[in-house]
């Protein structure tokens, strides 16, 4: 298997086995998912708390949002790291905010490139590093965390551009808090911060060896269908860009692992799986009737992987401030 370009291949890494389990001969390696921790809560911190492998080559991917803060951020992706043979991030909106509360104030693309280094201290694999390659049960697969934002052009219907969108959204009152706190410095805007993420992500996602499928792993789906269930369809136009409708299939994904919409379920298009793996807020998953904070099974597939749909009455995402 080349190993040369973007890609690199699973290494070992000393970790702590405090609470974790040993790998036998009959319990292979697991590629795991979660996103959307949000620790800010306390419940949600004691979730990340009683986090664990199942098996010393377990590896995890975590979707974005784990909190506003570095230090909260710092700490979650710390104490994985520190139990998973690999951890892997993807930015979502939370980690990009310049929030009141946190003393650090960096902007943008400064943020950004701060939160890459306090990742590559922990031994954390960021969209920035090459992409491993998972080689254990539903591999080979090479991992992609992306980084791509959105650009407005998840549209609500019967609006043409991003000022006629942000008009009816503001109408509604369901307007993301990214725009008072995620700043897209030095760019003029996010679209066009996103633009320039999409472009040199798909140069990467290129070099990819044309026989080696993918796991990509970012905060929001790649196409627009997940975001058919929201309570308030508006809040679609801070989830996404249509620049990626076509990476399933451009990209030969095996899954596409998302968050943002704090909507866990399962659906398929053009024969791709997409797997929403958020824990969202203690307001959302109490009413679920799966445990909260359990880690979501990428490969190799669960047996039965359908459209898991939302929890009666409770799975559609109300946006707002997500």
């Amino acid at each position: 298997m080349c190993s040369c370009g973007p890609i690199r291949h699973a290494e070992g890494r000393l970790r702590s086995t405090e609470g974790a389990r040993v790998t036998t001969a009959d319990r292979p390696g697991r590629l795991l998912a979660i996103s959307d921790l949000h620790i800010g809560y306390a419940e949600n911190r004691a979730l990340v708390e009683q986090m664990r492998p199942e098996t010393d080559d377990d590896w995890l991917l975590v979707a974005g949002d784990v909190a506003e803060t570095v230090a909260d951020i710092r700490w979650a992706l710390e104490t994985l790291a520190g139990r998973f043979r690999k951890v892997i991030w993807a930015p979502g909106n939370h980690e990009l905010w310049t929030h009141p509360k946190d003393t650090v104030t960096l902007r943008g693309v400064a943020r950004y490139e701060h939160l890459v280094e306090v990742c590559r201290e922990l031994g954390v694999t960021t969209p920035e590093d090459p992409y491993p390659v998972w080689e254990g049960p539903g591999g080979p697969v090479a991992v992609a965390p992306l980084f791509l934002l959105y650009d407005y052009s998840f549209l609500p219907a019967g609006c043409a551009t991003k000022e006629e969108g942000l008009t009816y959204a503001h109408g509604t009152g369901v307007v993301c808090t990214d725009e008072h706190f995620l700043h897209p410095d030095p760019y003029p805007s996010r679209e066009d911060w996103c633009r320039a993420r999409v472009s040199e992500t798909g140069r990467r996602l290129a070099e990819i060896p044309a026989d080696l499928p993918t796991v990509l792993v970012n905060h929001y789906p790649l196409d627009r269908h997940p975001t058919e269930v929201l309570w308030y369809p508006e809040f679609a136009m801070w989830c996404g860009t249509r620049l990626t409708a076509d990476w399933h299939r451009t990209y030969r994904v095996a899954a596409m692992v998302y968050g943002h919409l704090h909507i866990p379920r399962t659906t398929w298009l053009d024969g791709v799986r997409f797997e929403e793996v958020s824990v969202g807020y203690p307001r959302e998953w109490r009413k679920r009737s799966e445990s909260p904070g359990k880690l979501r099974r990428i490969l190799p597939m669960e047996v039965g992987s359908g459209d898991r749909g939302a929890a009666p009455g409770v799975g559609r995402g109300r946006g707002g401030t997500r």
